[in-house]
Parts: structure tokens; C-alpha cells; sequence
């Protein structure tokens, strides 16, 4: 019986473990996290640029426009509508200066500003540009897995209506 909790105990705190970090890991490939923020449009709202979405390759899919605006108070932002990227861990959304990136290095090689943790992984939503960055620089908005260092969509940015 002693020799049984031996082997038993230390296998299901070793399953409890690998069980924890799968969960971690995965579940955001089967758990969609929709949002659905109202966004500033109208009057007053200048459209700096434009994009739309693609996928980055078989496993990271996305849809959806990426606009970069000033709004009547001057303050910028990024604004996604009608969003959908695959779902992932960690993933935050970034301003690149790669203009339409194809793989995860000419991201990471290149000049690039976090505007923080994705918000979800379906639905319209914004991300304020801090006022020290000059967002105008930036040449596509992309969304990025931090905790792999990989590129999960990316929407290169181009003048309004071009």
C-alpha cells in the first residue's frame, strides 16, 4: 500500500502539472474571447490609414480592417472592426514598421510598439497610440503572440480609399 502512494502521488501531481500548463497553452485554441467596444467614427474622426487583415500562415488566420485614426480630441488609436483572428495565448496587438510582413522575423527585426494585451479575439475594438509615438511612422498593425515570438496577422496599413 506505502509502496502504491509512492508511485501514485508524485504521478498525479506530475499529471496535475502537464494537465495545467496544456490548459494554459491550448484552450485559447478552442475558447474564443468576442468583444464588441463602440468605437469613435464621425465627425471629427480623421483616418490616418488603413488595412485589412490576412492570415500569416495555415494556423493563424485573421479578417477584418484596421484603421488608424485621430480622434476630434486629437488623440490617436487603432481601431479594428469587424476583427477575427485565430485565438492564441499571450497575444497582443503591435504597430510595425515592417509594411507588409510575411514571416515572424520581419517583425521582430524591425521597429515595432506593443499597444497592449489583445482585447479578444473577435469583434471591434480599439488601443490608444501613446502620445510620445509617432504612429504615423508605423507601416502595419499586426497581431502578435508575445509568449512565442510568433506572428499570428498582420494588415499592412495604406492611405485611406488606397
Amino acid at each position: 500500500m506505502k509502496r502504491l502512494l509512492l508511485i501514485a502521488a508524485p504521478s498525479f501531481l506530475l499529471g496535475a502539472v502537464f494537465g495545467a500548463a496544456f490548459w494554459y497553452l491550448a484552450s485559447p485554441l478552442w475558447i474564443d474571447r468576442v468583444v464588441n467596444e463602440s468605437l469613435v467614427t464621425g465627425q471629427g474622426v480623421t483616418v490616418l490609414a488603413e488595412g485589412r487583415f490576412r492570415d500569416a500562415g495555415a494556423a493563424h488566420r485573421g479578417t477584418g480592417t484596421a484603421r488608424l485614426v485621430t480622434l476630434p480630441d486629437g488623440r490617436v488609436e487603432v481601431q479594428l472592426t469587424d476583427f477575427e483572428v485565430t485565438n492564441g495565448p499571450d497575444l497582443e496587438l503591435w504597430l510595425s514598421d515592417a509594411p507588409d510582413p510575411q514571416s515572424s522575423s520581419e517583425v521582430s527585426g524591425g521597429d515595432w510598439v506593443s499597444l497592449g494585451l489583445l482585447k479578444g479575439n473577435i469583434g471591434d475594438q480599439s488601443y490608444t497610440v501613446p502620445p510620445s509615438i509617432d504612429a504615423t511612422r508605423y507601416r502595419s498593425v499586426v497581431v502578435w503572440c508575445e509568449q512565442f515570438g510568433v506572428l499570428f496577422s498582420p494588415a499592412p496599413l495604406a492611405a485611406p480609399g488606397g
